[in-house]
């Protein structure tokens, strides 16, 4: 059977819902790293041209062969002709040229470069080819849970099919953050002089990046179907979050906006515990024990993400499936811990 406890000790003081973010985004979507809280949906789910965006991908793969010891910082790659023949925002890179892999992924994180994408894309493709690596860029997105992505190139560069949903991107630039701390604090840089010549490509189109809110990363993206977007992070304190926003008119737009959403989702919300780590919240009935019950104690610490408009009392529920049977060892997961905070998804832990 199924046994619901509510656990009254865990009556805290929270807040009331904060009013939803009303963005000026065609689509939109926030993620609380820390406390895995989604914060803003809209349309978060859309396969949308991504436009520079899609870069992360590609980054990510390039990361992922570095680790794999295919790849090293310090290798010179050529650049071929098709690399040579993007326009958009690129290194101005020659055919034939021999380039690191580290200036050229640092001209695709500050500087967007179309070509840079193309001579990784070509060296990691399983067949040469940039068609070769975007197929392998929407087999990686698959198994990364990314189930509105589909890439026809490594760039970003409009084509037909080419989509990738806010969420998609919110989880990439998370896997990013988390998975590569190494190369992470490239994306904040706010220059790059590649092959140390004045150039017109040198700075980073990141808006956030000196406005002192926290800002670290990541990729900007702009195409006229796509409009202006931008996949960043910021982190204050111990909170970091993810967010995206695509679809916006302009680039001072998507300055305001982006940096609106940032403000608020560290003003209007605060992460709060739940219960401790060893601390018992709740019993659970034994069947055939030494004792008719059971402490339920979670291993670490549970924060949770609340607004911070105004005071009021809210209850977690610990559910489990029971009596549990005995003997049981130390250290089992026996239940869940649910908290249904108004305005936001329910949380389990």
């Amino acid at each position: 059977m199924i046994r619901t406890l509510t656990a009254a000790a865990l009556l805290i003081s929270v807040a009331l819902p904060a009013t939803a973010f009303d963005t000026r985004a065609n689509a939109a979507y926030v993620y609380d790293l820390t406390t895995a809280t989604v914060l803003l949906d809209k349309n978060a789910d859309q396969p949308l041209p991504p436009a520079s965006m899609s870069k992360l991908m590609t980054l990510y793969v390039a990361f992922e062969a570095i680790e794999r010891g295919l790849l090293r910082m310090t290798d010179e790659l050529v650049v071929s002709s098709h690399a040579n023949s993007y326009g958009g925002s690129t290194l101005f890179l020659k055919i034939g040229e021999r380039v690191t892999v580290e200036d050229l992924i640092r001209g695709i994180i500050v500087l967007s470069g179309n070509d840079a994408c193309v001579v990784i894309a070509e060296a990691l493709s399983p067949d040469g080819t940039e068609g070769g690596f975007a197929r392998l860029m929407t087999r990686k997105a698959q198994d990364m849970g990314m189930t509105n992505s589909t890439f026809a190139n490594s760039n970003g560069w409009p084509a037909a099919g080419h989509r990738m949903s806010m969420r998609d991107l919110g989880l990439l630039a998370t896997r990013l953050i988390e998975d590569f701390p190494e190369f992470y604090p490239m994306f904040a840089e706010t220059e790059f002089l590649f092959d140390a010549t004045e150039s017109a490509n040198r700075f980073n189109r990141n808006p956030l990046l000196k406005l002192g809110i926290g800002a670290d990363g990541l990729k900007t993206g702009h195409t006229k179907e796509a409009g202006y977007g931008l996949t960043g992070s910021a982190k204050q304190g111990n909170r970091r979050i993810v967010f995206v926003v695509s679809g916006m008119t302009s680039s001072a737009v998507r300055a305001q906006e982006a940096e609106a959403i940032v403000n608020w989702s560290f003003r209007q919300f605060a992460q709060r515990t739940l219960a401790s780590g060893g601390q018992r919240i709740a019993t659970a009935a034994v069947w055939e024990g030494a004792e008719p019950e059971i402490g339920l104690v979670p291993v670490d610490e549970i924060s949770i993400l609340l607004p911070v408009l105004a005071d009021t009392e809210v209850e977690a529920e610990v559910i489990y499936t029971g009596p549990i049977q005995a003997p049981i060892t130390a250290g089992t997961p026996l239940a869940q811990l649910v908290f249904q905070p108004e305005g936001l998804p329910q949380q389990r832990f």
